[in-house]
């Protein structure tokens, strides 16, 4: 698993702005970044693509809505393990 900064997130989505990206964070339609270390955050590479299929599958918003949750409760569950 990677994590992938800002730029490469905006070119994976087609977006030209940062703006778009948070945006999308502020309406659920995309994850909110992890932190990297103080000043940098990143998003974790397959939820991108998990996202970026949805779009391309034709998903509804509210369809990546609730995929956008269940990433967020995957972190969740992932962080238990260690």
């Amino acid at each position: 698993m990677a994590i992938w900064r800002i730029e490469k997130v905006k070119g994976e989505l087609g977006y030209r702005s940062n703006t778009s990206v948070y945006e999308a964070i502020r309406e659920n339609l995309f994850t909110k970044p992890v932190k990297i270390c103080r000043r940098s955050v990143g998003w974790p590479d397959s939820e991108v693509t998990a996202i970026c299929g949805a779009r391309i599958a034709g998903c509804s918003d509210e369809q990546i809505r609730s995929l956008v949750q269940k990433l967020h409760n995957d972190r969740g569950l992932l962080s238990m393990k260690f």
